[in-house]
């Protein structure tokens, strides 16, 4: 899958195990599936998963690892693929945008993903093996970029694997889980959430003022194919300065935070939440109280490799030092009824986490 930034690759088996723990849990919605890890997992341990996100590079994303499913495509993908793979590179705006008139990618790796991403749209593939051939593109492309995992710069000296040519792959689709057929949609995250009916419902929303858009706008471009004008050095959608998410403002977080739980009707939530957020852990534990009881395990992650860096100018000059390296990163388990003995056993006993449950609504202090 590609680099993300918030990626919750180190923490899904804390995921899992906690949902596998709850009795009676056989579907549950994403609501902001980004890489679509969570979702992936999910459905591979049989799950029937609804993942949403709003931008359309990660509701791609979703449509091919969860959706989609393994027997109804690989033949198809597969002979797509194979025809892309062997395509002569022709540069076009890919190619203009992200390797001249930035440095993003080496300029024959542009022409030939300008190539393919134009052929794509020439073949006549059904909605789920185009979501499987589209991701295989970027994640191909992904593997031949200078970045150090987000689409704000590129680095300074070409990064080595620049230089491989860029090479499509089948992505690790899989077959439909137990539990019935997964979707993927495109909506808001409160209008999904109020248009579905699952077990159980995982939120893992912006922290902080760092659009997913802004960070990931080449991998939006692509998926739309749509030639947007863009600004400054890294060459960002102009629609970076418009599509904005109320999660992405400390103003507006709480409030839209608090709808969304409202929203919300699975007898589960699992939330997701850094310790760089918005809001503290005692403020997140005030809005899922309102719903339920409130369990906690937190962990310690290294932070996104740029913070072992520093802050450079776009010369590559360093202007800033380096600030903590570790974050900690909070699960909350918000259930509407209270779990049962066997259920607090098994989640109690999760290894490498600390372990709090909250009742009901704590004072404004520090949790």
């Amino acid at each position: 899958m590609i680099k993300y930034l918030g990626s919750k690759r180190t923490l899904v088996p804390q995921i899992t195990d906690t949902i596998q723990a709850l009795s009676g849990v056989k579907s549950i919605t994403d609501l902001f599936s980004g890489t679509a890890r969570v979702g992936h997992g999910l459905k591979g341990l049989g799950y029937r998963i609804h993942s949403n996100d709003f931008l359309a590079y990660a509701h791609t994303l979703a449509h091919c690892y969860v959706q989609a499913d393994r027997p109804d495509v690989i033949d198809d993908a597969s002979a797509a693929i194979e025809i892309l793979n062997a395509l002569p590179g022709k540069p076009g705006y890919f190619t203009e945008t992200y390797c001249l008139q930035s440095r993003f990618f080496q300029p024959e790796n542009g022409a030939r993903v300008d190539a393919m991403r134009d052929y794509i749209d020439q073949m006549d593939l059904t909605p789920d093996v185009r979501a499987v051939v589209l991701v295989s593109l970027m994640e191909a492309a992904d593997r031949v970029d200078s970045t150090t995992g987000l689409q704000m710069a590129y680095v300074k000296q070409w990064a080595p694997r620049s230089f491989n040519p860029v090479r499509l792959r089948l992505p690790s689709v899989l077959a439909q889980g137990q539990h019935g057929k997964s979707r993927a949609t495109c909506l808001d995250a409160t209008i999904a959430a109020a248009n579905t009916d699952t077990d159980l419902a995982y939120l893992d929303p912006p922290y902080n003022q760092h659009s997913y858009l802004g960070n990931y706008h080449i991998w939006e471009t692509l998926i739309r194919w749509d030639a947007p004008e863009v600004y400054g050095t890294a060459c960002k959608r102009i629609d970076c300065r418009t599509r904005k998410s109320p999660y992405n403002t400390r103003r507006t977080f709480t409030a839209t935070m608090d709808e969304l739980i409202q929203a919300t009707t699975s007898p589960y939530l699992l939330v997701s939440f850094s310790d760089e957020g918005f809001i503290p852990k005692c403020e997140m534990i005030r809005l899922l109280a309102k719903a339920g009881d409130v369990h906690i395990w937190t962990t310690e992650y290294a932070r996104y490799v740029g913070a072992r860096i520093g802050i450079h100018n776009p010369s590559g000059d360093k202007v800033g030092t380096i600030g903590k390296l570790r974050n900690r990163e909070h699960l909350f388990l918000c259930a509407r009824q209270p779990l049962t003995k066997l259920e607090r056993r098994i989640l109690h006993a999760q290894d490498g986490w600390e372990f709090d449950v909250h009742r009901c609504i704590p004072s404004e202090e520090t949790v």
